[in-house]
């Protein structure tokens, strides 16, 4: 049976434009892609010399249904809007083929709601083969938002 579309809620919208910013032509990001707005990733046949920010939020809405989509696809058990949203932005950032072949999925898969959840977050911080701060502090606020509902946030990891 096919779920209903789940939207990320403004929290995690605002967790994702915090971390991705706007940009309104291409740059190459730190894992040398070529990436526009809020952090699309620029794919073979499109083609953008710049953008609005209104045409960035379209773009935004785009990707992120994809990734609401993988979420509602990989994860199998419930999800509070904080762990969705969560993981929405994990897969924002990484792509679904990085969540389906995670620990971090298995783990959540599996009902486990503890801190060693929110721990798995913190293994995907490099980017380019380099442990990048940006990423770090992203991965603590996604294993935090986690676990909010749970009221065991990650403060200090790796």
């Amino acid at each position: 049976m096919a779920r209903s579309h789940r939207k990320t809620t403004p929290a995690g919208r605002k967790l994702i434009k915090d971390f991705e910013q706007f940009s309104t032509t291409p740059y190459i990001c730190p894992a040398g892609y070529w990436t526009i707005a809020f952090g699309h990733l620029i794919r073979k046949g499109e083609v953008f010399t710049s953008v609005t920010e209104e045409e960035g939020e379209a773009i935004l809405e785009k990707d992120l249904y994809t990734a609401e989509r993988a979420v509602l696809r990989l994860i199998s058990v419930p999800l509070s809007d904080s762990q969705f949203d969560a993981l929405v932005s994990f897969v924002f950032n990484l792509g679904s083929g990085a969540l389906q072949s995670s620990t971090l999925r298995m783990k959540i898969n599996r009902g486990e709601y503890s801190a060693e959840v929110a721990v798995q977050f913190m293994r995907w911080v490099y980017a380019g083969g380099r442990k990048l701060n940006g990423l770090i502090r992203r991965r603590r606020a996604e294993a935090d938002m986690y676990c909010m509902s749970a009221n065991m946030g990650l403060k200090q990891a790796a």
